[in-house]
């Protein structure tokens, strides 16, 4: 949901009229559908509609050190008394977890990960995970060791740094992975819903990873054709479906020793269960 404004001359004059929009899927086109034209803004009015817009489509939480209900009191300070100890970094990551609720990624979780025994939410280690993928692709563990502490989301989640450790994180990836067709099927609606995405020209491609060790309990790990010059040891492929600008619909694991031409119809059969019709033309 965003602003939009037209502009018409009048008497000499450049007038904008601003409306409120969001993008809504109708069959296979996504059109900008008005919720409300609001005229004449200025700056201030501006700022108005945007709240609100961040309003209907939910905004991160917010802790108590970010709304102490003083946001009108003016402090003296003296500066040469002011150092800098413990920074945080807080502005990506509160654009992650604005998007995180933008795509219902919360209500997603909330439904699909109910809450149980657990001292930590799954939700909110499943929004550790997403943030940490937007802002600093890293592992679990460089997450819990280093990454969670020098940002602000222990404020923001209202998750001290102590609870985020990297066996919750690998379970919580556990807890997700069983969701995975819902979770693409949720996100592809989504983001349909957010942006004008095109699904009908669609990009397809198959890469491998290998295995250190024999990898007994991996029944998918399997010697095959390695793109990494590793014919010693085992390992899988993995597909990787995106659309022509590049927004991921899905992936799929195969065995290691399968042939990437006999990976097309299955992959075909699952973009079209979970998205419906896609993909007039596919590029491999």
């Amino acid at each position: 949901m965003y602003l939009r404004y037209t502009t018409k001359k009048k008497d000499g004059k450049v007038h904008r009229s601003w409306r409120l929009v969001r993008s809504v899927r109708v069959g296979r086109r996504v059109i900008q559908q008005t919720v409300i034209h609001l005229g004449e803004l200025d700056e201030a009015g501006r700022l108005r509609a945007r709240a609100l817009a961040r309003a209907l489509i939910g905004e991160p939480e917010r802790g108590e050190l970010f709304d102490d209900g003083k946001g009108e009191q003016t402090v003296a300070v003296r500066l040469k008394g002011v150092r800098v100890e413990n920074d945080r970094q807080f502005g990506q990551v509160y654009l992650a977890l604005a998007l995180w609720h933008a795509c219902r990624l919360d209500e997603f979780a909330a439904e699909h990960l109910p809450a149980g025994k657990e001292a930590v939410p799954w939700e909110k280690m499943a929004a550790v995970l997403v943030a940490a993928r937007l802002c600093e692709p890293c592992s679990e563990l460089h997450i819990a060791e280093d990454w969670y502490r020098r940002t602000a989301l222990s404020d923001l989640l209202q998750l001290d740094e102590a609870l985020v450790n990297k066996d919750r994180l690998y379970r919580a990836l556990d807890e997700l992975l069983p969701h995975k067709a819902a979770l693409e099927a949720h996100l592809s609606r989504r983001a349909g819903e957010l942006f004008a995405i095109d699904n009908d020209v669609l990009l397809y491609d198959v890469t491998s990873t290998y295995f250190e060790g024999q990898a007994e309990g991996n029944v998918q790990a399997q010697r095959g054709y390695s793109r990494d010059h590793r014919g010693d040891c085992k390992q899988v492929c993995i597909a990787l479906v995106v659309t022509f600008d590049g927004f991921p619909l899905g992936y799929e694991v195969f065995a290691g020793n399968t042939h990437d031409a006999n990976t097309v119809r299955h992959i075909v059969q699952s973009m079209e269960a979970r998205h419906g019709a896609v993909g007039k033309v596919w590029i491999m």
